[in-house]
């Protein structure tokens, strides 16, 4: 009879779930380019000789490819140096095996437009390939982009160490820097992202910003090949909706597939959340996350699925973070079937990450209205009703974890608790299992949690906490 029971209820939990995420059929690009006839980009002056920047000659083949309606813009084997192109409605960027594209390492090769970049809306160096409100589009192929990204990199690290952080403005560096994407879809639909090796970012590698029905698809990213650089996401979805993510293999510096929703007064001000996004088949090597929500979640963050992925020296596997002036809610969140190993912490949760970066302050001696309009935007206050962001309703399943430092860092605000997360089916051998403070409505069930210091959860100003292993 109890049997009975339990497997009625198994069986409603999974109907609800699965009605809960009807949606996750609906994500990924409607169409794709069908144009056949091939432009190749040496016909127009593309020269492989590793010196020659090609910006030009690339841009007029995709001009020609588009303007006859689509097609496929390609390249002969290879290796072409190429600074800021732009693709086009019905076009079908092609970078065949034995391709390989080489970023530019001048700046001037990739002129500024309008975009948005961690959280606020700035004048910025366009990305080494852009999709700027482009519908039916495609990237694919599989042959080589090398950004190239060590030019940023020094520039970043020499701004910040010499001049931005002695003077307090650590808060600022990464948006004075301007450094430069590898490949950036803006205000784009119906494009897929497909097969390509893209190596070595200048700073994020794939940003999808106020985009929707997007499909990336079998990328690899290694962008640790030429040094440690700063700040080189893997995959950002940014305010967009309706993303298919799957069988992608990551390395990098920072986090490895992201959502973000804006920042602070500009991102409540823009109010586009991040939703409908799946997220399954892939794999993060190093970098700060597997998956991260945040720290940009003014518009709010919410349907997501991940699931079947993999972490393999990563800083976290699961990881949702804010700060008292971003806002937004952090909401319907699945991820199930992961696998981790050697990751610092398996599951960390803060609405009050990286002070130092994430609150504004003007040192004294600036005039404030002689500052730039980023700093203006920046240093908006937020009151404390709409800068609280909310984490709720996330749900964890079968989960192996080994050679975790920490089980769980979980810390919420004494205004806004960490509500309603539910892990099913955990097995994870670590150090330690960790901290919640601030949290409520909080269940463990059908686990196995081995800690090497064999203390149990450290559990402060919290609500409805129930821990069965």
């Amino acid at each position: 009879m109890m049997r009975s029971a339990l497997l009625i209820l198994c069986l409603f939990t999974l109907s609800v779930h699965a009605q809960q995420l009807d949606w996750v059929k609906k994500v990924g690009a409607a169409t794709a380019p069908k144009g056949t006839t091939v432009y190749y980009a040496n016909t127009y002056g593309a020269v492989s000789d590793t010196v020659t920047v090609n910006t030009k000659a690339i841009q007029k083949a995709i001009d020609a490819c588009a303007a006859k309606g689509g097609g496929i813009v390609a390249f002969k084997p290879g290796t072409y140096v190429t600074g800021a192109i732009f693709l086009k409605n019905n076009v079908r960027l092609r970078i065949d095996k034995g391709v390989t594209l080489l970023g530019s390492q001048r700046f001037e090769d990739y002129p500024e437009i309008d975009t948005r970049i961690a959280g606020i809306e700035m004048r910025w160096p366009a990305a080494m390939i852009n999709l700027l409100k482009v519908k039916n589009a495609s990237l694919e192929g599989e042959g080589v982009i090398n950004a190239r990204g060590r030019f940023c990199w020094d520039k970043y690290w020499k701004m910040r160490k010499e001049d931005y952080e002695p003077k307090g403005l650590r808060w600022i560096v990464d948006y004075d820097s301007k450094r430069v994407r590898t490949l950036l879809v803006q205000e784009s639909e119906d494009v897929t992202l497909k097969n390509v090796t893209i190596k070595n970012a200048g700073f994020w590698t794939v940003h999808l910003l106020y985009s929707t029905r997007i499909t990336v698809d079998g990328l690899v990213i290694r962008n640790n090949e030429d040094g440690t650089g700063p700040s080189t996401d893997g995959i950002d979805v940014d305010s967009s909706t309706w993303v298919l993510i799957q069988n992608c293999d990551i390395d990098c510096n920072d986090d490895d597939f992201c959502l973000k929703a804006g920042r602070d007064y500009d991102g409540l001000r823009v109010n586009r959340p991040t939703e409908y996004v799946v997220i399954r088949k892939c794999i993060a090597r190093r970098g700060g996350g597997l998956l991260t929500l945040g720290s940009e979640t003014s518009g709010g963050i919410r349907h997501v699925l991940a699931t079947d992925l993999q972490a393999k020296g990563t800083t976290n596997g699961f990881h949702i973070k804010s700060a008292t002036t971003r806002g937004g809610i952090v909401e319907d969140i699945y991820f199930n079937n992961i696998h981790m190993e050697e990751v610092t912490t398996a599951f960390h949760f803060t609405m009050n990450w990286n002070p130092a970066y994430s609150y504004s302050t003007l040192p004294e001696g600036y005039n404030p209205d002689s500052i730039p309009v980023h700093w203006k935007t920046m240093l908006m206050q937020v009151t404390p009703e709409r800068g609280t962001p909310h984490f709720r309703n996330v749900h964890v399943s079968n989960i192996k974890a080994k050679a975790v430092r920490r089980i769980i860092t979980a810390q919420g605000l004494p205004t806004s608790q960490l509500e309603n997360f539910r892990f099913d089916q955990l097995d994870i051998t670590a150090e330690s299992k960790g901290t919640l403070t601030q949290v409520q409505d909080w269940t463990i069930t059908n686990s196995t949690l081995n800690a090497a210091d064999k203390k149990p959860f450290q559990v402060t100003d919290s609500k409805n906490v129930q821990i069965n292993e």
